[in-house]
């Protein structure tokens, strides 16, 4: 019957379930800690590696963008950037688009 009916307790359970709102405390700092070691932290160091990387983008760099197209950078500007992907093919860019610089030589190694 206790599923339906509270029990009624003493001084003594008042107490009681104040330390038990202490711990509920404790265990909500401990899972946001949980969350910024976890979630946070690695996704603000991806973001700023990935601005890094455009960032230092430059003339005749090999790249790979969001959509999977590999070319090379031809023209810089400040927002947009002007890649290459076949000879006289050149597509214009958001430099965030980027997804990653490729070593040298990529686009001769691939069909």
């Amino acid at each position: 019957m206790d599923l339906f009916i509270q029990n009624a307790f003493a001084e003594a359970g008042a107490a009681a379930q104040a330390d038990a709102g202490f711990l509920n405390l404790i265990m909500l700092i401990v899972l946001f800690i949980v969350f910024y070691f976890l979630l946070i932290r690695p996704q603000t160091k991806r973001v700023k590696e990935h601005q890094q990387m455009v960032n230092s983008l430059a003339k005749g760099d090999e790249v790979v963008t969001n959509g999977g197209l590999l070319g090379k950078i031809t023209n810089l500007g400040d927002n947009f950037v002007l890649v290459e992907l076949a000879n006289n093919i050149e597509v214009k860019v958001q430099r965030q688009a980027i997804a990653s610089v490729m070593p040298k030589g990529t686009m001769k190694n691939t069909l």
